[in-house]
Parts: C-alpha cells; structure tokens; sequence
C-alpha cells in the first residue's frame, strides 16, 4: 500500500503490484482485521486501510444538506441488526405537474462558490493528512440523476421525466445549476481526484431510452467535467447498474476513469480502455456473501486475469462490502488480492 502506488495507477503509470481499494461498511471485517471495533474506536478504519493496503479511497462532500422538499424512499436492511432499516415512505411532491413545475435553484439554492470551495478544501485538507498513506478522493455524489431520485423519488421522477421531457429538462437544468457550483468550488480545491456520482441506470441497464442520456444528461457531464479538468483534476465516473451500452459517451464526455459494479461489463472496459483508463472493479458481492472459497477464486482471478495488464486497473469488489458478508470470505478476498493476484 502507498500513496505512490494509488498516484501511479491514476496516472496510467503501472505499478509493479496492483493497488487496492473498497467502499467498505463492515465493522466486523474491521475488527477481525484490527482487534478494534470501528463503532468504538474511529482509528480502526484508518487502521484498516492501511493492515489491507488501500491505495485510493472513495469520498464525496456535496456540502450541506439540501433546505427544501426531498423525498424519503425508506430504506431495506443490509446493516447488522436493521439498523439501516427505514420503513418510513414520504414523497412532498403530489402530482408529476409539481414536479414539472419545481425548480431546484429556487428551492434548494445555488451554493456560493468561493464559500463553498473554501469547506470542501477544509474538509478534505485535514482529512487526507490523516491517511496521508492513500488517495483521498473528492466528489459529488447526486449530481444529476442521483439528484432527482432524492428529490422526487422515483415513481414522481420517471412519471415527470416521461410525461414532458422539456419541462423535464427545467427541472434537470436547476440541478445542474447547483452541481456546476459545486463542481466549481471543488475545481478551486488542491483534491487532486474527483469522483462524479450519478445512479444513471437499473440492473437491468438504461432507464431511459438512450437519445435521452444523449440529449439532457451528457452533454451536461461534458461542462461539469470541463471544469475539472481544466484544473487538472482527474475525473472517475461511478454508477450503480449496468452503463455499458454508456461506455464510449461517458468516456467521450470527459470521464479519465470508471467506478463500477459487476453487472457493468469489465471485459468490455478492459476491451475499450484498458490502456487509457483508470478501472476500478469488479469482484462481484453477491459471490462474496453467497459464495464458496473456490467460488470467490475463481471471481478475483476473473477480474486479475482481465486487468492484470491495465496501467490503471485497481481491485475492488462492486459495489460494496456491506455486513452481511461472511468475515471468512472477506478475509480470504483480501489474502488472495494482496498475494497471488496482487502481483503483476
């Protein structure tokens, strides 16, 4: 693990190991690595990081919270004992016409964007000098779509979406207004790598038809990004889902890289951008939780076998490493990225 390696990786310059690095929430895992309970002892995680050689870590700040209507979707379980457990459902917005009729600047406001990059730089400043061992990413998390699932939901929001797609793109572009702040003040940020958030599609892949990505959702990314990078920022796209028929318009919008769960295609990845891309991903959870020693494998030597030669290629498991995974099988996960498939 080292800071270096993580830089290297992002810079399409290969290291000789491959780097590592997880969105983890598994307190168990945490101590069975450490001997301390991260619920306890907020060290823990730093500890952990560094006892399984994290080179990068994943992190968004998008400020404070939002002043105004949201929606509360309610929450399933995957936390140890339900804590994570929400059954309460609440949507303020009473008809796909109010939402057609929202604006998002108006109700939220446009963040000022010198105050702004002045408590992201806070923020990230202290917390990348307390794991100087690793890439701290920056970010934004509910950039455009993300942004309508917490504002309306998403009965009210794909109703809306549907039923008048100008109107529609009002409300996108208020959010888009608030995001272009945000990108702008983490721009004037020293964060040197930006993570794009944005839940674009389903399991099952495009939520939308695809002109409509290509016509209210891209050509947006393209000035958010164009921001970044004209600071020198390094730009990751990250989705849940399945955006591989998105592949060549996110990476042709601007994207240096990808953050992406198993259903989105690594071979195709690797196919197009292996080379010119930073990839990161994507053991698959589910093999993980569910799966047999021989199971998880046959899994990390799937993702090694295809990004073992990818300069920018980065194990991790897509998309999470929630609770409910056996320690067991976390733990050997890891062995098994630090040694056999950790080297080139």
């Amino acid at each position: 693990m080292s800071y270096q390696r993580g830089w290297d990786a992002l810079h399409l310059h290969m290291p000789d190991t491959i780097p590592h690095t997880e969105y983890c929430s598994h307190p168990r895992l945490v101590k069975a690595v450490t001997g301390l309970d991260p619920r306890e002892e907020p060290s823990a995680w730093r500890r952990f990081y560094e006892a399984t050689q994290y080179d990068l870590l994943w992190s968004t700040d998008d400020g404070p919270g939002w002043t105004g209507r949201t929606t509360n979707m309610g929450h399933a379980v995957f936390q140890e004992g339900g804590t994570d457990y929400d059954p309460n459902v609440q949507c303020p917005f009473a008809s796909p016409d109010e939402v057609l009729a929202f604006d998002p600047a108006e109700e939220y406001g446009v963040p000022n964007v010198r105050e702004r990059a002045a408590y992201l730089q806070q923020g990230w400043e202290a917390a990348q000098a307390a794991l100087p061992s690793l890439v701290l990413t920056g970010g934004y998390y509910k950039t455009l779509f993300s942004a309508c699932i917490q504002a309306f939901g998403w009965e009210m929001f794909l109703t809306a979406a549907a039923l008048d797609h100008e109107r529609f793109d009002r409300v996108l572009e208020g959010f888009f207004q608030i995001s272009m702040a945000n990108y702008q003040a983490w721009a004037r940020t020293t964060a040197p790598v930006f993570i794009c958030h944005d839940d674009i599609v389903w399991s099952s892949g495009p939520v939308f038809h695809p002109n409509w990505y290509r016509r209210y959702v891209f050509p947006r990314y393209r000035k958010l990004w164009e921001v970044l990078k004209d600071a020198g920022k390094t730009v990751l796209f990250c989705s849940d889902g399945d955006f591989t028929p998105f592949l060549e318009e996110i990476a042709d919008a601007g994207a240096d890289g990808f953050i992406f769960e198993p259903l989105t295609s690594l071979e195709r990845v690797v196919e197009l951008y292996g080379q010119s891309k930073v990839i990161i991903g994507n053991v698959d959870t589910r093999i993980l939780t569910f799966g047999s020693r021989e199971d998880i494998r046959r899994e990390v030597k799937r993702c090694y076998d295809l990004g073992r030669n990818c300069p920018g290629f980065f194990h991790a498991v897509g998309n999470h490493i929630p609770h409910n995974v056996p320690v067991e099988n976390a733990l050997y996960y890891l062995e098994l990225i630090s040694g056999e498939y950790g080297r080139r």
